[in-house]
């Protein structure tokens, strides 16, 4: 039987590593961020909405949204991270929704997976979208230092950022599956590889 998997935990955790390496497994894999980007492409509805809420200090000189600006906005003003997601989460949810349906309607093969990286799966309470939703996990000192090494911002603003979203811990305790990411990349695809093995296990 096919299986949607909704991937999910928190900023720096490592959902896009655990994605891919489902994928190199052997799952078709999906991304909420890759499907925002789409949302807020020109061309899409979207895009002047959240251009006209915003303002156009929030464009590139190309016209397109910058938004690493406007992560910096919405993650210093709560107010602005619920009216950015009250405009982009029906466009963004509806769009993951088409993708499951094709998914589930005419799946490749029967026993084929779909890998559904979903950051705010829980926040949007999507956990019935899915079949089993699976929590990527770190502990915060792991997540600042990734953030702060990748982003090249202070800790305070990491843990800023951190701390607007939903605890990990309460993540990890409504999540079916969890794979902890502190360690190397090798140990992380160990979890992977095991996590994959015990879903072909129970698969009929």
């Amino acid at each position: 039987m096919a299986l949607v998997l909704g991937i999910t935990g928190g900023i720096a955790t490592g959902k896009t590593t655990v994605t891919k390496m489902l994928g190199e497994l052997g799952a078709i894999t999906l991304s909420a961020d890759d499907i925002a980007r789409e949302v807020l492409a020109k061309c899409n509805p979207a895009y002047h909405e959240v251009v006209e809420h915003f303002g156009p200090e929030i464009l590139k000189p190309d016209g397109d949204i910058n938004r690493e600006f406007l992560a910096r906005i919405i993650f210093d003003n709560p107010c602005a991270r619920e009216a950015l997601n009250k405009i982009t989460h029906p466009h963004i949810i509806q769009r993951i929704q088409e993708h499951i349906d094709r998914f589930r309607n005419m799946p490749p093969k029967p026993d084929a997976v779909l890998a559904v990286e979903v950051p705010l799966l829980m926040e949007c309470g999507l956990e019935n979208m899915v079949d089993e939703v699976v929590v990527v996990a770190a502990e915060q000192d792991t997540q600042v230092d990734r953030l702060t090494s990748r982003s090249s911002i202070s800790r305070e603003e990491a843990v800023r950022r951190i701390s607007a979203q939903m605890p990990i811990s309460e993540k990890v305790r409504r999540a079916k599956r969890v794979i902890w990411n502190d360690g190397s990349l090798r140990d992380l695809a160990e979890s992977v590889e095991q996590l994959w093995k015990e879903i072909q296990s129970v698969k009929p």
